[in-house]
């Protein structure tokens, strides 16, 4: 039996081993009228904000919304505003700032948008259409959380991206034909698990979103 014991639980770590070892991470499809983005989650490395995301994702949210700031060789930005810019505020609290994750807001790679509020990202997110490395955290200074990476469709990244685009009223860098997705869906859960909702004690944020800021 001593001997059994003693066989077992090697072959149990090894197991275990090998499956967070080749762990899928999610993918979450946005279908686009320029065409389809794919997006990895990393929640091992981002783990608060891959599940806001993911519930947002699922409740809807982000269907029918514009890509309402595109800024190119800087970042495209969604997840605020409909065809009109009409607001669209989540029923989700902010969440924490977990851009010390060692994660780099690179070209291809997806963060949270935010206030000047270190911890005020809610709904709004940006996909880096080049390097943006003022955007990291960096010592004392507190970045932009990266929380995914493009897996295919950078080329509808870079479509969006090259559009004209024009003031509207307080909003700057809108493009002069609304950008829609029609569906965000979840199409891998991978290795995903929910976390428990926090009490949603948080007042609502302004929906003006204009940050991150280009470096000039």
């Amino acid at each position: 039996m001593y001997r059994l014991i003693l066989w077992f639980f090697p072959l149990l770590f090894q197991f275990t081993w090998a499956e967070n070892a080749f762990a899928i991470n999610p993918l979450v499809r946005l279908e686009t009228e320029k065409g389809n983005i794919e997006i990895e989650l990393l929640p091992n490395q981002a783990p608060i904000t891959v599940d806001n995301f993911i519930k947002l994702v699922n409740d809807y949210h982000y269907d029918g919304l514009i890509f309402h700031r595109v800024i190119k060789n800087f970042m495209i930005q969604t997840g605020g505003f409909t065809f009109d810019f009409t607001p669209r505020e989540s029923n989700t609290s902010a969440i924490f700032n977990e851009s010390a994750n060692g994660l780099k807001n690179k070209r291809g790679t997806v963060a949270m948008a935010r206030t000047s509020d270190p911890n005020s990202a809610k709904a709004q997110i940006f996909i880096n259409h080049k390097d943006n490395d003022f955007l990291d955290s960096k010592g004392s200074k507190i970045g932009y959380a990266v929380f995914g990476k493009i897996v295919s469709g950078m080329e509808i990244v870079d479509k969006i991206a090259q559009v004209p685009t024009r003031s509207l009223g307080k909003y700057q860098n809108v493009p002069v034909e609304p950008i829609r997705i029609a569906r965000a869906s979840l199409i891998r859960m991978g290795s995903w698990t929910p976390l428990a909702d926090p009490a949603n004690d948080s007042k609502p944020l302004k929906s003006l979103f204009e940050r991150p800021i280009p470096l000039k």
